[in-house]
């Protein structure tokens, strides 16, 4: 059995395209996707139409939540550079999208299995950067789940962790945005991979045991940080850029 995660494509189709093409390459069939899939100043409106008809099982991120769940005046910046660009059809897409999705011995959830915006293999460390958590740390956000793979999204941080006589967890990064600034904190935490590819992973059970490969995938970026440029968001620009955030 094998099967590709993806999380955090934020509108970037140019990386969404590239990721999804290598995917087929290798022969993948099935596909999860862990949410925050449209927000940001890219191209969500290519992004949901690209993978409407794919019918990709799908976590709602706390950014696809944000865009269904509030009027426009009290969202975030990042849902605001995309909703007025969105369709019904998109947004009734977005509102579809589950909590979280259990197949077999996995769990898929957008940040841990019981929240959408908690940090849980990273978290905010000095000179507010992220930094690996502690065992004991990653152990109380696992919640009761049997599952012998959780995979997990939102910190854009590609990790893989096995917990002592408890599951594998990875987190594959993010396809589209290796790199931002969180401003929900102060001072602000940044997040950078430190390189501008795609990122995804995949999952194969071999032998009875489950084995997860981190993919890093260069692709042509250069309409997606023209686009965020327009939008004077210059901190898209550098992550897109370089993975690194200044």
């Amino acid at each position: 059995m094998k099967l590709a995660i993806i999380s955090d494509i934020h509108g970037n189709i140019s990386a969404l395209d590239a990721v999804l093409e290598d995917i087929t390459r290798r022969g993948i069939a099935e596909i999860i996707n862990l949410g925050d899939v449209l927000s940001g100043p890219m191209d969500g409106c290519a992004t949901a139409d690209r993978l409407m008809p794919l019918n990709i099982p799908t976590v709602c991120g706390n950014h696809d939540r944000q865009l269904i769940d509030r009027p426009k005046a009290q969202m975030g910046l990042w849902e605001k550079f995309v909703i007025d660009d969105l369709s019904e059809d998109h947004l009734a897409w977005v509102a579809s999208f589950p909590t979280k999705i259990a197949r077999d011995d996995l769990l898929f959830c957008h940040a841990t299995p019981d929240s959408d915006t908690e940090h849980w293999l990273d978290f905010s460390g000095p000179g507010q950067r992220f930094v690996a958590r502690d065992l004991p740390g990653v152990v109380e956000r696992l919640g009761d789940t049997s599952a012998a793979v959780v995979c997990c999204g939102h910190t854009h941080t590609p990790r893989l962790v096995r917990v002592p006589n408890g599951p594998m967890i990875v987190n594959p990064g993010s396809v589209g945005l290796p790199g931002y600034i969180d401003t929900r904190s102060s001072p602000p935490v940044i997040q950078q991979t430190g390189a501008p590819e795609a990122r995804y992973s995949i999952l194969e059970k071999i032998g009875g045991e489950w084995r997860a490969d981190l993919i890093a995938l260069p692709y042509h970026n250069a309409e997606m940080v023209r686009l965020a440029r327009e939008k004077a968001a210059e901190s898209w620009v550098q992550a897109l850029e370089t993975g690194w955030i200044a």
